[in-house]
């Protein structure tokens, strides 16, 4: 046959929609065209698979030769599509059977002697042709990551001599073996470090149990960039449908995956010189920012006030929608971003105790304040501020530690089970319907509550924030329903919005 079709994915956002490599050999002039909107890398594989075919040991067809990429409208990236086109190449001119890859998805960057190099963004491939029940032949260097997909069979090879091999009925690829993956909890921080900072403590615990969005305010030393480190310590490990999401996006931003601790849940700290492309995703060629990489974990901005305005402005869409869609005038792409924020700040430019103490002028302040706007700050359900330690705190702590996060953490993984179990999400997630039906209050909560907002002068969104962030606090007491205690320290955590606003 001078006509052969195999099959691949592309990459497109944390999707991989299947690719058909035609290959066409015919008389003619000796020429080698690729066709199917394929950019400069993919045409450049005519050279790579011409030499890589050669240094194989197989005569590369001196004839016309149409390799087409289809659906001709979807735009080919990277080196992926030249193991495919080279296998086409063989089968086309006779040189190898291809009959048994109908079944397969081939992926693969070919040297010049053939050797198979690593593919970029290979995990999101490798779960849809799970999917569609494919087979999967793979460079034996993308074995790690691809080693966290269970339930499918994945083949690795190390040279495009190794594949034709395999298919003339020599030797069989190796399998990757899919046994079961242990993570053991390994943290380089632990809350019992923090020395003092109780009533943080509990509200970084609260943040933990209801995924809720916190910022710290307090002056320099206070422990809030140590507290932010140590959230993660006291979150549960993500189910293996979550982490596969999370490392599919760290497998399409070309990070390395770790199958050691990929349960584990991301921590993105970025530096406050972030761009706003950086921070949100972006690019030419679409690709995931921070706040993707800290899908399903958390995402640190320490210095908060320090960062650009317009680049922490974006952040205002994915906190409420947990997903960022950017748009380009030749791509569009979507990525998931549902992240817990954690962020840190002064309460003035100079670093005074507190707003209330502080001696910086109006004019400083206002300029300080005016770099988070209030649509932003209302989003942010826990609002805490840090006081300077004492000196007994200091000493009472190195005799007595506080809670290890493994304590805090079974506290935090049975709050979460009872979330779970009545609405299948946290509460923070949680609609506005579920809110009427899981957050209802007796009339002097209701009266409390109303009161509160009136004085505070919050926003609608305020009023469910904290309904959610009430139940919180309830489930982390273990009742059923809210009590004016819970309500009244889901409204206390609110006190510093009215002071940041001017109010």
């Amino acid at each position: 046959m001078s006509l052969t079709q195999l099959t691949t994915r592309a990459q497109q956002g944390v999707s991989a929609p299947e690719v058909t490599v035609e290959v066409h050999i015919s008389n003619g002039l000796p020429a080698f065209t690729m066709v199917g909107l394929p950019e400069t890398a993919v045409r450049e594989a005519r050279d790579r698979v011409r030499s890589a075919i050669i240094n194989s040991g197989f005569e590369f067809p001196a004839r016309r030769i149409t390799v087409n990429l289809a659906p001709a409208a979807l735009p080919k990236v990277g080196g992926r599509y030249d193991l495919p086109i080279a296998l086409g190449i063989l089968s086309a001119s006779n040189q190898i059977n291809t009959s048994t890859l109908r079944d397969f998805d081939c992926y693969g960057e070919l040297a010049l002697s053939g050797e198979c190099r690593p593919v970029e963004g290979l995990l999101p491939a490798i779960i849809i042709s799970k999917m569609a029940q494919k087979q999967v032949i793979i460079p034996r260097v993308n074995q790690p990551e691809a080693s966290l997909v269970r339930g499918v069979s994945i083949f690795t090879c190390g040279s495009l001599t190794e594949v034709c091999a395999s298919l003339n009925g020599g030797e069989s690829l190796p399998l990757i073996d899919s046994t079961e993956i242990s993570t053991p909890l390994r943290f380089e921080y632990d809350l019992s470090e923090v020395y003092g900072q109780h009533q943080a403590r509990r509200a970084l615990e609260i943040a933990a149990c209801g995924g809720h969005h916190m910022i710290m305010m307090g002056p320099p030393g206070t422990g809030k960039s140590m507290l932010a480190q140590r959230l993660n310590t006291i979150l549960p490990l993500m189910s293996e449908s979550e982490a596969m999401s999370s490392a599919s996006i760290r497998s399409i931003s070309h990070k390395p995956v770790n199958p050691d601790n990929w349960l584990q849940r991301p921590f993105q700290s970025p530096h406050h010189t972030v761009s706003g492309v950086a921070l949100v995703g972006g690019g030419s060629h679409p690709k995931p920012g921070e706040i993707s990489l800290a899908h399903n974990g958390v995402l640190f901005l320490d210095e908060l006030t320090e960062f650009d305005r317009r680049s922490i402005e974006v952040l205002r869409e994915p906190l409420e929608t947990g997903k960022i869609h950017i748009s380009r005038a030749a791509r569009q792409a979507e990525f998931p971003a549902r992240f817990q924020l954690i962020a840190a700040l002064n309460p003035c430019p100079g670093g005074c105790d507190s707003i209330l103490s502080c001696v910086c002028s109006a004019e400083q302040l206002n300029r300080y304040r005016n770099k988070l706007s209030a649509p932003l700050m209302d989003r942010i359900d826990i609002q805490i501020e840090l006081p300077r330690l004492e000196h007994d705190e200091l000493i009472n702590h190195r005799q007595k530690p506080g809670e290890s996060s493994k304590q805090v953490r079974k506290r935090v993984i049975k709050a979460r089970a009872r979330q779970l179990y009545r609405q299948h999400c946290l509460n923070v997630n949680m609609t506005n319907q579920q809110i009427d039906q899981n957050c209802k209050l007796d009339q002097a909560s209701e009266r409390l509550l109303l009161a509160s907002i009136d004085k505070l002068k919050l926003t609608a969104r305020s009023y469910h924030k904290i309904l959610r962030l009430a139940r919180t606090i309830a489930d982390m007491a273990e009742d059923l329903d809210i009590r004016d205690t819970h309500l009244a320290e889901a409204i206390a955590y609110r006190q510093q919005d009215r002071r940041w606003n001017g109010h």
